[in-house]
């Protein structure tokens, strides 16, 4: 598991940006950038609404094909906009992070799909290109909330894993909040799959009958 990052990240840049979704929701945002993050990558803090003393926060894994181009094979882009608007109503900060593909990257995960295409599911096809199941660490996730002051917050995740590392990097996690299901007929044998594989919260169930359908 990991452990305590030993070097401090400070804010490196402050700036207020408008977002705008395709539907029409709009929110204010500032977003943060950070100097000294143990990964080396580009991460960005944006905060939304006015954060209290425990605030709603999402670690959300960057996705250019659900977010940018709303893929339906993935559930990632109605995420991040249900993340924006609940955040931005309770107050706190969504941590957009530099892990593509759950860390292995943009190519490798169109690989994958190609895998998942043949039959595989979204883990199987990683270990087929001999690849983790989940290459993400959040060690530069709890560094983050550290340089905005936040020691203790409720996690707006379906994922164990985010909350089980944020605690054994020293963030107090109080509560998981869970996110919305957002099923298409493309997606659902990949959200049965985390169910299955990974334990994220959602409806088995209801996963396995649309499955089978």
């Amino acid at each position: 598991m990991p452990d305590t990052p030993a070097v401090l990240a400070t804010p490196r840049s402050r700036v207020r940006v408008p977002l705008r979704f395709h539907d029409g929701y709009t929110a204010d945002a500032e977003l943060v950038t950070f100097h000294g993050l143990a990964d080396g990558q580009e991460h960005v803090a944006v905060v939304l609404g006015e954060p209290g003393p425990v605030p709603l926060v999402r670690l959300h894994s960057e996705c250019l094909t659900g977010d940018v181009f709303g893929s339906a094979r993935c559930d990632c882009g109605p995420q991040l906009r249900e993340a924006v608007e609940r955040i931005t109503e309770r107050g706190g900060v969504l941590l957009y992070l530099r892990q593509e593909g759950r860390g292995i990257g943009l190519y490798n995960k169109l690989d994958a799909y190609a895998l998942q295409d043949e039959g595989l599911d979204t883990y199987e096809a990683n270990a087929a290109l001999g690849l983790p199941e989940d290459a993400r660490d959040y060690t530069a996730a709890a560094q983050m909330l550290r340089a905005l002051g936040i020691g203790e917050l409720d996690l707006l995740s379906n994922n164990p894993d985010k909350a089980g590392q944020l605690r054994s990097l020293g963030v107090d996690v109080r509560d998981r909040v869970p996110t919305g299901v957002f099923t298409t007929a493309h997606n659902v044998r990949y959200l049965r799959a985390k169910v299955l594989q990974t334990q994220h919260t959602l409806p088995l169930a209801a996963l396995t009958e649309l499955s089978a359908g």
